[in-house]
């Protein structure tokens, strides 16, 4: 069973008489276990792509299946708690008195508080156990706002990680993080990747080195239907890089990593 399954999806909104479409005609399969990079340039609709993905939004047309269950047909509240999603934006809506360690824990009921009713010791050990894995247990009992952007990041994966879940989402993640933060979190993803195999990972990002070098596949989007998908050594080609970018593009892989540059041409 595939953990995510589009077919002919589009999102689009009115413009008066006139549909404006953020994506149109996607198909995409991602078995369990995959991951996937999602790039594209500013306004190709990636994030509007991952809120689908991940049961935030229901096309305008098309069938999404998520994890054996299609949206409008399966109730969102049983898919959403094997849904982890890592949303920097949400770093803002914590009481501000809350630990790392308790932001970890809201996690547990899906709150921006915590509820200690639902929360048991069973919950506090993993919540430990995970805040070591991305490599941020050291601040575990340091008010979450005092936190660099690159030690909230990884908080915010163990978080996301707190469930049982066979669906990661990643929107965006690094953006903002400095080298060390970036660093340090791709790591992490890379520490979860080995230690939850089965687990299918959606990261998207404008970067190619902002990517852990996990990834095994890619779907490149431009103005809101996919130029390219499949395995990376397929898809993050110099020739479908540039076409989805719109510039000449020369992709690199160093220790596993990718990396993508614009050779110098004349203007």
């Amino acid at each position: 069973m595939a953990a995510l399954q589009l077919e002919q999806v589009s999102v689009f909104r009115y413009r008066g008489a006139e549909r404006h479409y953020l994506l149109r005609e996607i198909d995409w399969t991602v078995a369990p276990g995959e991951q996937w990079a999602v790039l594209g340039p500013n306004g190709a609709g990636k994030s509007t792509l991952l809120e689908v993905a991940s049961a935030r939004m229901h096309p305008s047309s098309g069938t999404v299946t998520i994890l054996g269950g299609r949206l409008g047909r399966t109730p969102v509240a049983a898919l959403r708690p094997r849904i982890a999603v890592v949303e920097r934006r949400l770093s803002g809506r914590f009481f501000p008195t809350l630990t790392a360690l308790e932001v970890v824990l809201t996690g547990v009921t899906g709150t921006t508080s915590l509820l200690p009713e639902a929360i048991d010791g069973t919950h506090v050990a993993e919540a430990h156990r995970l805040l070591a894995h991305v490599l941020a247990d050291r601040f575990a009992n340091r008010p979450f706002r005092e936190l660099s952007e690159g030690e909230r990041a990884r908080t915010m994966l163990a978080r996301a990680l707190i469930v049982d879940a066979s669906l990661l989402v990643l929107d965006e993640s690094t953006a903002g993080l400095d080298l060390g933060g970036r660093e340090l979190f791709l790591a992490a993803l890379q520490r979860v990747a080995s230690e939850r195999p089965t687990v299918a990972v959606l990261v998207a990002g404008h970067h190619l080195e902002e990517l852990p070098a996990t990834i095994s596949h890619a779907l490149l989007l431009a103005g809101g239907r996919v130029v390219a998908a499949g395995p990376v050594e397929t898809t993050l080609t110099d020739e479908l890089l540039s076409a989805c970018y719109g510039l000449p593009a020369r992709v690199t892989r160093v220790d596993g990593r990718l990396f993508a540059t614009t050779p110098r041409y004349a203007e």
